[in-house]
């Protein structure tokens, strides 16, 4: 980063690439969470949720290029080894080991929920002292929520059809 770029920042620039270097971490994570569960999945309305996952998957990719940009632009280096995200991690990764619907919602629903909380945080350290990371920080809160959102109504869908029976 240039060092006017870096200048303009008004926080701990160390402090918010490490917080970064989280939320990169979480987002890998999350990735894989998604695309193996998409790929494991069984139970009843599992192409709903198979086509849900695989969008989220590819949302939660593109999240990871923004972090990772961001981190490059301000002087640091993302995390460089797979090992390195369960260190870093806010949020973790749940296998999806039980393959039943219901379960893989849950876990992914708990996970959407981490990610707003890491990103309200990122959100809350950079508000009026770093706009490029505090818009970007916004873009994928909006994504999070609205991931949130579509997993919660799949969960009720499918409660209502298992209710029903």
């Amino acid at each position: 980063m240039g060092t006017k770029g870096r200048e303009i920042i008004g926080l701990d620039v160390d402090q918010l690439i490490s917080e970064l270097n989280k939320a990169f971490a979480d987002e890998w994570l999350a990735y894989y969470q998604y695309w193996i569960g998409a790929k494991v999945v069984k139970g009843p309305m599992k192409e709903n949720l198979i086509t849900e996952l695989i969008e989220h998957a590819t949302d939660e990719l593109r999240h990871a290029d923004m972090v990772a940009n961001r981190i490059l632009q301000l002087g640091g280096t993302p995390v460089l080894k797979p090992e390195g995200w369960y260190q870093y991690s806010n949020c973790g990764y749940d296998p999806p080991q039980d393959e039943y619907v219901k379960t893989i919602l849950q876990q992914n629903i708990k996970g959407e929920q981490c990610a707003i909380d890491v990103y309200k945080k990122i959100l809350d350290f950079t508000k009026d002292k770093d706009m490029i990371t505090y818009n970007m920080a916004l873009q994928i809160l909006e994504d999070e929520v609205e991931h949130e959102e579509d997993l919660q109504s799949l969960q009720e869908d499918l409660e209502l059809m298992i209710s029903r029976k």
